[in-house]
């Protein structure tokens, strides 16, 4: 079983993070929610919030966003961010 996923953030304007993570943590319309290697494929919105994650190297980073989208699928994760 993988013990990472591969995330991308990325706004309009620039990428702001591509690399493994362990975990991520979203601020979705219904709730925060967080993703870990293996999660089943998702596509959700994003509401005003923080989106934490933590690297393969244990470092947790934050970013506050103010809406966006994230999928899901073959574990790797995509977030567009506002």
């Amino acid at each position: 079983m993988e013990r990472l996923l591969h995330l991308e953030i990325f706004s309009p304007e620039k990428e702001i993070f591509s690399g493994e993570v362990e975990h991520v943590t979203l601020p979705g319309t219904m709730g925060s929610f967080t993703i870990l290697p293996q999660h089943a494929p998702i596509i959700s919105s994003l509401q005003d919030g923080v989106l934490s994650y933590v690297t393969e190297t244990g470092e947790e980073h934050t970013e506050k966003v103010k809406g966006g989208f994230v999928e899901m699928n073959g574990n790797k994760v995509s977030v567009c961010v506002n």
